[in-house]
């Protein structure tokens, strides 16, 4: 593609950008704003008009599902395969550069990652050790995850106890894990970074060798990077400066992980001379729906300001509706989605439903069920967690690397082979004993004098089935798989139903070796799962992050959800509620409709609800406000009255398609009323919705 062509259908501060080829570069890219292309286009213009060559560009983002797009675009737009570049997220692009090095920091290069559950069954195997409550082992695993975001190690806590403030008895803990890591020779997703930041420090001269590697850096969605990912970021850009970094600090909504929004306001100070470019035109959401967002974000502090706008049009007002409760409120979103697909405008995959907490999925999920509607939870649990997929992944995870004692113990009684807790509970304090694997110590008891011929007979034969694979580990990893069901029974043990997605996993795993294709299923999350069917998304507001839709429903804008009741009282914690709403509002491309309740079952206990104070920031002529009550009679809207009982006695129930002589064709929303005097609510393409009496209104039904 030639250079000219690369700079067409670019808006002027898209096309400087994609110009800018050295120096400092910070791309300030507000919502649906084209920051992907931008990304892209730079990329190929940087290879075709200034000779860079590809390998030299280092394209760090945070999803799989982003990078691959990025792939994709690029090559679309450079017309060479991009398999090989290096393009990917801050942890699989770490996880290849350890491969090459990790042997520098003692570890061996057929190390195995570790995802949230490997570890968590490593935190509650040490705190059982410590005979500390093991149900504390989800917020120990998040404390050690946010120091290691910090860059702080095990070590860095010893010699500063009284700096970091935890008790000792955590100490203890987080260096454990450490050491059961290390004796695994596995690493957790936060020590990918924190590894090869440590590789860097440590080695001044690997440092420069990739420092003239890669003359010029991108990162994407650069406003989520916490500590550790900007260490590493710094580092690879230290020696040529030729960093460019995207982002928008008012979606910037994952401090929980660490990620710090002051990064993006810092980088200027960090990097000398960085021109800033503003991409404030936004091609995804209609006016109204930008003009709502703008007002909302505008009261966020320390923000740098940017007002987007759109050349699409101002689109349909936006609905907020308050119902009585959260069951009301699910049938409501529930029946809007029908009447929308019934219209024939939209489909079910157009549509999403965004919500604060995952408990809230569960009164939507009966009211979608109810209307019989197809959806999926997004973000749930992914096709590599499910259990037979995870069991044999143990499997090609042994095959390559043996002292991974967390796969062996999943996997060595499955299928049953008579080694039951007891015999695995033995074997681990022996271990512990002689400071070896698992997979050692066993070895170790099939040739010593000292224990049982019934415990020697209950471990050999899983042994030797793992030796036997573990000959063969150059071979394919479909190969791998196949052997995997050949020597142990698995494929007939699990059923028809499970055996079906243990042959898609064959499948995903062909032409491909076992080290990348294990890499790649451990980096993987249920948000890189694209919809496979028409259904209507349900999903956390945060995990709506870098996603759109024509249709988006907002459920819970009250206090206490949206803002959560956790942030109230916290300035940062209620800046960053303010910025995930934001977030919610600029997933939606053509109609966004806000939901509420006025008393709602939360944990244990109904409780009145308020408006969320969020919406004090919308001037009220943006939005229509639908006011759901029990009885019609009591019903009122400061637009329209919109009745919450259904009759099913009418032939022009919610749904049904009719014509007005006047107005033409619309689809009725609502009927109630006796039967000699019902009324009907009708949405008309014309003038939108009618309150109509039947007697009247001379209908007819199409």
């Amino acid at each position: 593609m030639t250079k000219q062509v690369l700079l067409n259908n670019l808006n002027p501060q898209q096309k400087s950008a994609v110009l800018h080829n050295t120096g400092p570069l910070l791309v300030l890219a507000g919502a649906g704003s084209g920051k992907t292309k931008v990304i892209t286009h730079r990329f190929a213009y940087l290879s075709t008009a200034h000779k860079v060559p590809p390998m030299s560009i280092l394209a760090m983002t945070f999803t799989n599902k982003a990078a691959n797009e990025m792939k994709q675009r690029i090559e679309s737009l450079t017309g060479k395969s991009a398999n090989s570049l290096w393009i990917g997220t801050f942890h699989s692009l770490s996880a290849r550069i350890l491969r090459k090095e990790i042997d520098v920091l003692g570890y061996g290069k057929d190390y195995c990652i570790y995802d949230e559950s490997d570890s968590g069954n490593i935190v509650r195997s040490v705190l059982k050790e410590f005979k500390i409550h093991e149900a504390l082992y989800k917020g120990i695993l998040s404390k050690i995850s946010s120091l290691k975001a910090s860059l702080i190690s095990p070590e860095d806590l010893l010699a500063n106890e009284d700096s970091y403030g935890f008790d000792e008895k955590f100490v203890r803990v987080y260096v454990k894990y450490q050491d059961e890591l290390r004796k695994n020779n596995a690493l957790d997703f936060d020590d990918l970074i924190m590894c090869t930041v440590k590789l860097f420090e440590q080695n001044p001269g690997l440092l420069k060798k990739y420092q003239l590697d890669f003359s010029h850096l991108m990162v994407d969605e650069f406003q989520d990077t916490n500590a550790s990912q900007y260490r590493l970021m710094e580092l690879f850009a230290s020696k040529h400066k030729n960093i460019c970094a995207v982002g928008d600090d008012d979606q910037s909504i994952y401090k929980f992980r660490g990620a710090e929004v002051k990064n993006i306001h810092k980088f200027k100070n960090d990097f000398s001379k960085t021109k800033v470019i503003m991409l404030e035109q936004n091609y995804r959401s209609t006016q109204r729906i930008l003009d709502i967002a703008g007002n909302i974000i505008a009261k966020s502090r320390d923000r740098m300001p940017k007002k987007l706008w759109t050349d699409r049009g101002e689109g349909e007002k936006i609905s907020y509706c308050i119902a009585t409760n959260e069951i009301e409120e699910a049938r409501y979103i529930a029946q809007s989605i029908k009447e929308l697909f019934q219209k024939g405008k939209y489909f079910c995959k157009d549509i999403a439903i965004l919500y604060r907490v995952n408990q809230q999925s569960r009164i939507l999920e009966e009211a979608m069920r109810e209307n019989g509607q197809p959806y999926r939870i997004c973000g749930g649990i992914s096709f590599y967690q499910r259990k037979e997929v995870k069991d044999i992944i143990s499997y090609l995870k042994l095959i390559a690397n043996p002292d991974d004692s967390v796969s062996l113990k999943r996997i060595a009684n499955c299928p049953p082979r008579q080694i039951g807790a007891a015999t695995i509970t033995r074997v681990e304090n022996e271990a512990r004993k002689r400071d070896e694997s698992v997979y050692n110590t066993m070895k170790y008891i099939m040739k010593s004098n000292g224990y049982t011929n019934s415990l020697k007979e209950k471990i050999s034969s899983f042994i030797n089935i793992i030796d036997s694979l573990h000959a063969h580990k150059e071979a394919s990893t479909s190969e791998l798989i196949n052997l995997v069901f050949e020597k142990t029974g698995y494929l007939e043990w699990a059923g028809e139903e499970k055996a079906a997605n243990l042959i898609d996993l064959r499948k995903s795993s062909e032409d491909k070796d076992l080290k990348s294709f294990l890499d790649s299923v451990s980096l993987f999350s249920g948000l890189d799962e694209d919809p496979a069917d028409n259904s209507v998304s349900l999903m956390t507001l945060h995990n709506a992050k870098g996603l759109e839709f024509p249709v988006v429903f907002i459920a819970g804008i009250e206090d206490g959800l949206m803002p959560h009741f956790h942030a109230i009282k916290d300035t940062e914690e209620l800046e960053e509620e303010r910025r995930l709403f934001y977030v919610g509002v600029t997933r939606a491309q053509d109609m966004l409709i806000l939901t509420g309740a006025r008393k709602r079952r939360l944990y244990t206990s109904i409780q009145e609800q308020q408006p969320s104070r969020f919406l004090a920031d919308i001037p009220e002529n943006c939005y229509l406000c639908i006011e759901k009550r029990p009885r019609a009679d009591a019903i009122t809207s400061s637009v329209a009255k919109v009745p919450v009982q259904f009759s099913n006695a009418s032939p022009y129930a919610a749904g049904a398609r009719v014509k007005h002589p006047k107005w033409g064709v619309g689809v009725v929303r609502d009927s109630y009323g006796e039967t000699d005097d019902v009324k009907v609510m009708v949405n008309f393409h014309t003038v939108g919705i009618k309150r109509l009496s039947l007697k009247f209104a001379n209908l007819e039904k199409l």
